[in-house]
């Protein structure tokens, strides 16, 4: 039989609407062994606090929405139990280094921005080969071990709420973006290092990562972004002397958006309902 254990939720309650500033309320629950802390609020949200707002999906560590600041630490709620905290009283806050929207939503748009700003796809140096393939890009087993882990990245935000270079320099990339950075540079089929130095080269970019290590303490996917941020470094530092992967003019000024709509075209015609 399971019993239950009274555990206190402090909560970081804000209401633009309503509120000059963020305040504190505590709701006692009665956790079970493998309630999380996503559970909890949902228990919370449905016996005590139907107003309290925060962000989440698909329940299992997946899509990234429920990242917040358990007990002073960024976390996935979903990926968080209770009583592993080994605490009597939970204090759960949104992200910092974000805007706060409601309660525990943060605002990721800084994030999103971010992104998209390190070019995070694949810059080939043959623009005309990418848009009329002659074959497959292929990559072999060790190729693709080079930046792997990551993929992983699921864009929760919490490296970013860890990261203290952030917390100083609002302009800073940060460890999600520079990471992506990395990923496309490391791959084999990318040769779009220089044309992402304006951005991850700069002074808001990587050189700016102290190498705190917080980011990679807190990924709840395992991914390194401190490493890949050292790398990163070095493979600029080589691009700089000229030993970067070699990159044609036309690829050089293939923004997002070019690419995007490249790819719709080739996209089959939408569905019609019958």
């Amino acid at each position: 039989m399971l019993v239950a254990k009274t555990i206190t939720f402090r909560i970081r309650r804000f209401d633009p609407e309503t509120d000059s500033a963020p305040h504190w309320d505590s709701y006692a629950v009665n956790v079970f062994e493998g309630m999380t802390v996503l559970e909890a609020l949902h228990q919370i949200k449905a016996e005590q606090e139907p107003s309290l707002a925060w962000r989440s999906s698909c329940r299992m560590g997946v899509c990234g929405s429920c990242g917040m600041f358990v007990n002073q630490f960024p976390q996935l709620a979903c990926q968080t139990q209770v009583l592993h905290l080994e605490a009597d009283i939970v204090s759960v806050e949104p992200l910092p280094n974000y805007p706060n929207v409601k309660d525990l939503v943060p605002d990721l748009q800084p994030l999103v921005e971010k992104h998209a700003e390190v070019k995070p796809y694949i810059i080939h140096p043959d623009l005309k080969e990418m848009r009329e393939p002659s074959g497959e890009f292929l990559q072999t087993p060790a190729e693709r071990e080079a930046f792997s882990q990551f993929t992983y990245c699921i864009k929760c935000g919490v490296c970013l709420a860890a990261c203290p270079t952030a917390a100083t320099d609002p302009a800073f990339l940060g460890p999600q973006a520079l990471t992506q950075a990395y990923r496309y540079s490391a791959d084999n089929r990318d040769s779009g290092v220089h044309s992402r130095r304006d951005s991850v080269g700069a002074f808001h970019g990587a050189y700016q990562c102290h190498m705190a290590g917080a980011c990679s303490h807190a990924c709840p996917k395992g991914v390194d972004p401190a490493l890949a941020i050292q790398l990163l470094k070095r493979a600029l530092v080589l691009d700089n002397f000229g030993f970067g992967k070699k990159e044609s003019q036309s690829a050089k000024v293939a923004p997002l958006a070019d690419v995007v709509k490249e790819l719709e075209e080739f996209a089959p015609p939408p569905r019609t309902a019958e």
